[in-house]
């Protein structure tokens, strides 16, 4: 599906996110819930760790993506909420040893909202998505 990816000039760039998606064919949307760090039983993984449970919700995102017969690559959108906005930044966004499921080259918008709690104490981090498919 065709999408354009624009950072405009004169504002800052960041290889996080990109500031503009444009989806220019008639498409299907997807919205995936809000996805927290637990397991089937719905306990948290990884308690105290933001960075693994970072990568328990990426995993855990892609599978609900593949189930809705999309990928990372039809993401259009990434909504992240985190208890500690400086570790979040610091220990997932800042360290390149993160694997991230999309290309980093084509990182689709982003935000990052600090709150003050999530579903669980336990909880450190909670992401949303929204992908967008050929219809």
């Amino acid at each position: 599906m065709p999408k354009q990816y624009i950072n405009p000039p004169g504002l800052s760039r960041s290889a996080y996110y990109t500031r503009i998606l444009s989806i220019t064919r008639p498409s299907r949307l997807i919205y995936i819930a809000g996805q927290v760090p637990s397991d089937e039983r719905a306990k948290p993984v990884h308690v105290g760790d933001i960075r693994a449970q970072y990568i328990a919700v990426l995993d855990a995102l892609t599978v609900q993506l593949e189930a809705a017969g999309a990928t990372w690559d039809d993401v259009a959108f990434r909504r992240v909420y985190a208890i500690d906005v400086p570790a979040f930044v610091e220990r997932c966004v800042r360290d390149d040893t993160v694997p991230v499921p999309w290309a980093r080259e084509r990182p689709s918008p982003s935000t990052l909202i600090g709150v003050t709690a999530l579903a669980n104490p336990d909880f450190l981090i909670e992401l949303e998505i929204a992908a967008v498919i050929a219809d």
